[in-house]
């Protein structure tokens, strides 16, 4: 049977998981800037296995626009270029030499304004999550007042510390969605 500190600690845990989980999601949604992540969800033809291209070449950036791909074998190159060229990030590589070059489109103002609904669906999705492992914690104390483990007053203060705990994790969760959305709208 688990104790109420034990609990709390445990769906704090979790919703640093989502909070994490959140922010890998987040670091997908595309900005107006290029990022080397911006290629991780783009897997090359490696000897018979989809691989993604981090595993294959040295992604990093040229400037604030372009991404290079430098590709760690020699053949490897035109594969890469057309798995970025295939994929549905609706980016245009072109080669020079061993290099690959990524530039990234400018965003339209309402590409823009559609990327920022979906940070914010992203941080509602997140905050369900977080809201969910609070019930599921009051719901695990409930059981304990009612298996007559700890005092109804337990209770209220465990439910208290469980809303702190909830609150903060929310505000954290907005907090990355205004960042995300203001990375979005800078021009």
């Amino acid at each position: 049977m688990n104790t109420i500190p034990e609990i709390k600690k445990n769906m704090e845990a979790k919703m640093d998981q989502s909070i994490a989980a959140f922010k890998v999601n987040l670091s997908k949604i595309r900005t107006g800037r290029a990022s080397p992540g911006a290629l991780d969800t783009v897997h090359v033809d490696y000897y018979g296995s989809s691989v993604p291209i981090s595993q294959v070449a040295n992604v990093s950036l040229l400037d604030a626009r372009t991404l290079s791909v430098q590709p760690w074998e020699k053949g490897m190159g035109p594969k890469i270029e057309k798995a970025i060229r295939d994929s549905d990030l609706g980016l245009n590589p072109a080669s020079m030499g061993d290099l690959i070059r990524v530039p990234m489109p400018l965003m339209s103002e309402e590409r823009r304004k559609e990327m920022t609904k979906i940070v914010r669906h992203e941080g509602e999705s997140a905050k369900i999550a977080v809201r969910n492992l609070r019930r599921d914690a009051n719901d695990h104390v409930k059981k304990l007042v009612k298996d007559k483990s700890v005092s109804e007053d337990d209770q209220k203060r465990s439910e208290a510390d469980i809303q702190k705990i909830t609150d903060r994790h929310i505000a954290d969760i907005d907090q990355l969605v205004h960042a995300k959305e203001q990375d979005i709208l800078a021009v």
